[in-house]
């Protein structure tokens, strides 16, 4: 193998990790605004938990990028829990960056 063989493979390799790290931590993202959303709907313990599993699965429903979102703005308003598309996506934000510092602190 040449250094040019050795740098593509290397570059591949980087690039799959990056990619399985970003599935993770936004894995992590639905879990934790899935638990969020489950307390605001006043769900709790096992429920809690597979409403956050079905926040999770909701992001491989269909090929939107606001899946989830949509999801927890159809169920509070299902719920009647009055709560903006704004909350819901500063929510998202910020459990993004408790996710990123759980995959990447590996917790």
């Amino acid at each position: 193998m040449t250094t040019f063989d050795d740098r593509d493979r290397n570059f591949e390799n980087k690039f799959a990790h990056d990619e399985e790290l970003a599935f993770k931590i936004h894995a992590r993202r639905n879990k934790l605004i899935g638990l969020w959303a489950a307390a605001k709907l006043g769900k709790h313990g096992d429920e809690a938990m597979q409403y956050a599993k079905d926040v999770v699965l909701a992001e491989f429903d269909s090929t939107g990028a606001n899946d989830v979102a949509e999801k927890l703005l159809k169920d509070f308003k299902q719920a009647g829990v009055k709560i903006s598309p704004k909350e819901i996506q500063h929510e998202m934000e910020k459990v993004l960056a408790t996710a990123r510092k759980q995959i990447m602190g590996g917790e």
